[in-house]
C-alpha cells in the first residue's frame, strides 16, 4: 500500500507573500509582450530595467524556436510580422491566464493582491474613478491599479492588445472579441455658467442652445457620433466658438463664459458641487442618452482583482444612475411619482 506524501514544508504558504505572475511562465513572453508594447527593444530594456542585448537574445533565440521573425527590424523600432501578430495573440492570453491564477492563488492564502489595469474616457476618470479606487483600497490595500485616459474610440484597442483589462467608455459597441460586463445610461446636457439665461430651465432644446456660442469637443470624442442625429433633425451644422479635444479645458472654457458645452455631467462633479456651472438636460424630443459600458476580453475568466474593481465600479455608476435627475432619465426608466 502506497502512503501519501505530505508537501515539503518549504511549499507552505507563508504570511502576507504574493505569488507574482511573473513567475509563471517563460520571461521569453515577458520580453517579447514588452518589445510588441513599446514597439523598442531599447525602451522594452528600459522598462524592464535590463541591458538591450540581454532582451534582444531572447527575442533571437524566440523566433528561433518558432522558426518564423516575430518582429521586422525598423530604423526607428520594430513592428510585429504576420507570426508576431498571431504570437501577440498567445502571449496575451497566457500573460492575463497567469495574473487570474496568481491572483486567485492569493486570495486562498489570505493575500489581497494583484494589479488593475484601466483604460477611461477622460470624464470617467475624474468623475467615477476615484471614488472607485477609494472604495477598492479600502477593501483590498494590496491591489495596484494604472488608470490610463484614453479616447473612448480607441478604448477597444487597449483592451484588445492587453494593455487593459478593463475598458470603460461612452457609447461603445462591442467589437468582435470583446464582452461588455455593464452599462448604465446618463442624459446629454448643455453646461454653462449658473448666471446664464438658460440656468434656469429644467430642459433645453438644441434650438435655444444654437443661439449662445458653442464650445464643442472634437476629435475621436465619442459624443460627436450621439450629437450628429440630432442636429441632422434640424437640418443644422454646428459651429463651434471653440472646439477641443479636451472635456477639462471645455469646462474650464465654460466656467470662463465663453459660451455653452454639450456633454454628460461626467468630469464636472466640483463645479457642479460649488454652484459655479449647472448641466441642463438636453431635449430633443425626448433626452439624448449617452451609455457609460465597461468591457473586457470576449472569452477571459477575470482575475479577482479585476472582478472586485468591476463589482465597485458597477455599485458607483449604479448609485449615479439612481440620483439622475428624473427628467434626464428615458421616460421607461423614470420613477413614478
Amino acid at each position: 500500500m502506497t502512503r501519501a506524501t505530505r508537501p515539503p514544508a518549504s511549499i507552505k504558504p507563508s504570511a502576507g507573500r504574493v505569488l507574482k505572475p511573473s513567475r509563471l511562465h517563460s520571461n521569453a513572453i515577458v520580453y517579447f509582450d514588452a518589445v510588441r508594447r513599446h514597439g523598442s527593444i531599447r525602451e522594452a530594456a528600459r522598462k524592464l530595467n535590463m541591458a538591450s542585448s540581454a532582451v534582444n537574445r531572447q527575442i533571437l533565440k524566440l523566433e528561433q524556436d518558432i522558426g518564423l521573425p516575430l518582429f521586422e527590424r525598423l530604423p526607428g523600432g520594430v513592428r510585429l510580422t504576420a507570426a508576431g501578430e498571431t504570437f501577440a495573440r498567445h502571449s496575451i492570453l497566457v500573460l492575463q491566464d497567469a495574473e487570474r491564477f496568481a491572483a486567485e492563488i492569493n486570495q486562498l492564502i489570505g493575500v489581497h493582491a494583484g494589479h488593475v489595469a484601466v483604460a477611461a474616457a477622460e470624464g470617467i476618470c475624474t468623475s467615477v474613478m476615484p471614488a472607485v479606487i477609494a472604495a477598492l483600497k479600502a477593501r483590498a490595500p494590496r491591489i495596484t491599479v494604472s488608470l490610463r485616459r484614453t479616447e473612448s474610440l480607441a478604448i477597444a484597442e487597449a483592451v484588445m492588445s492587453g494593455d487593459a483589462d478593463l475598458g470603460v467608455g461612452f457609447d461603445l459597441l462591442p467589437p468582435p472579441g470583446l464582452r461588455r460586463v455593464f452599462a448604465a445610461e446618463f442624459a446629454v446636457g448643455a453646461i454653462m455658467k449658473s448666471d446664464h439665461a438658460l440656468a434656469a430651465r429644467t430642459t433645453v432644446s438644441l434650438s435655444a442652445c444654437l443661439e449662445y456660442p458653442l464650445i464643442l469637443p472634437e476629435g475621436m470624442i465619442s459624443l460627436n457620433q450621439l450629437l450628429a442625429p440630432a442636429f441632422l433633425r434640424l437640418n443644422v451644422t454646428p459651429v463651434a466658438s471653440v472646439s477641443s479635444n479636451s472635456i477639462e479645458a471645455i469646462r474650464a472654457m465654460v466656467e470662463m463664459g465663453l459660451g455653452i458645452g454639450l456633454q454628460t455631467n461626467f468630469g464636472l462633479d466640483e463645479s457642479l458641487a460649488s454652484g459655479r456651472m449647472v448641466h441642463v438636460p438636453i431635449d430633443a424630443g425626448g433626452p439624448i442618452i449617452s451609455t457609460i459600458a465597461a468591457f473586457t476580453r470576449g472569452q477571459r475568466t477575470l482575475p479577482p482583482p479585476v472582478d472586485l474593481f468591476l463589482e465597485l465600479l458597477t455599485t458607483e455608476l449604479q448609485h449615479r444612475q439612481a440620483i439622475a435627475p428624473r427628467d434626464a432619465m428615458p421616460k421607461e426608466q423614470r420613477p413614478a411619482r
